[in-house]
């Protein structure tokens, strides 16, 4: 159906895989294209709980391509904010979303990665910015995603003094849940997603999106008025009162 992505569907879990390994996976603008209407089509999918994100090949994404970046140095900025549309469709996916990091992640691919909730890495991973070494400003709102998710010593040290990391280094310094041996993480990926298909569709979603503002409430009380109303939701779902009935049979048990 699509040139450069795929989707394989482990209900409750659907992988979608960067599909252009002979240029490690690049966001060219027909990637990032086909990667908006494969997610449009995988959120539509009422059966799924949670989304693995890779890539194929050796790589998991090698960021922008060449001639975007081309583009850029003779004026014209436009498809670098394309680039952006392909990470950002991940960020703000209503499913929970797992990066399983199977090679390099370069610049814009990075930023991928920050994009999805969790992040499981293979041993060959490598987390690359190379912004500074290209001569270009971070992009995509990577300072805030990098720094929210490794703080600011070890961002400044990957954006101005240029440390990468493999997957044992991201995981040591929190960057990633889990690193696994290559050719495992997919699977790891996907076993972690399965855990949800207990799980309402709409109360995996309502969590994921309380979960991500969470950072930006300022206060508890604005924390329980949040809570609360979702909260109040889910007390007239089928779901609890199924676990309500079970905790009263193991009471009746003992």
């Amino acid at each position: 159906m699509w040139d450069f992505v795929t989707i394989d569907r482990h209900h409750p879990v659907a992988v979608l895989t960067l599909n252009d390994p002979g240029r490690r996976n690049i966001l060219s603008s027909a990637m990032v294209r086909e990667l908006g209407e494969a997610l449009d089509e995988i959120e539509a999918d009422p059966a799924v709980r949670a989304l693995v994100v890779t890539g194929a090949g050796p790589a998991f994404c090698a960021g922008a391509e060449l001639a975007t970046l081309e583009r850029a140095a003779e004026g014209d900025f436009g498809l670098i904010r394309e680039v952006y549309g392909g990470f950002l469709r991940v960020l703000h996916s209503p499913l929970p979303t797992i990066a399983a990091v199977n090679g390099p992640a370069v610049g814009a691919g990075f930023n991928l990665a920050l994009a999805c909730d969790i992040r499981l890495a293979a041993h060959s991973a490598r987390f690359v910015c190379r912004f500074a070494e290209l001569g270009i400003f971070p992009g995509g709102g990577h300072t805030w995603l990098l720094t929210r998710a490794i703080g600011h010593q070890h961002a400044v040290k990957s954006l101005l003094f240029g440390e990468t990391w493999d997957g044992a280094g991201a995981h040591r310094i929190g960057l990633v849940t889990d690193v696994l041996p290559d050719g495992e993480v997919v699977g790891a990926a996907v076993a972690m997603g399965d855990t949800l298909k207990g799980l309402e569709p709409e109360y995996v979603r309502r969590l994921i999106e309380t979960l991500r503002t969470a950072p930006g409430i300022t206060g508890h009380a604005e924390a329980l008025e949040l809570e609360a109303g979702h909260q109040e939701w889910s007390t007239g779902r089928p779901a609890f009162l199924a676990g309500l009935a079970r905790i009263k049979d193991s009471m009746t048990a003992r």
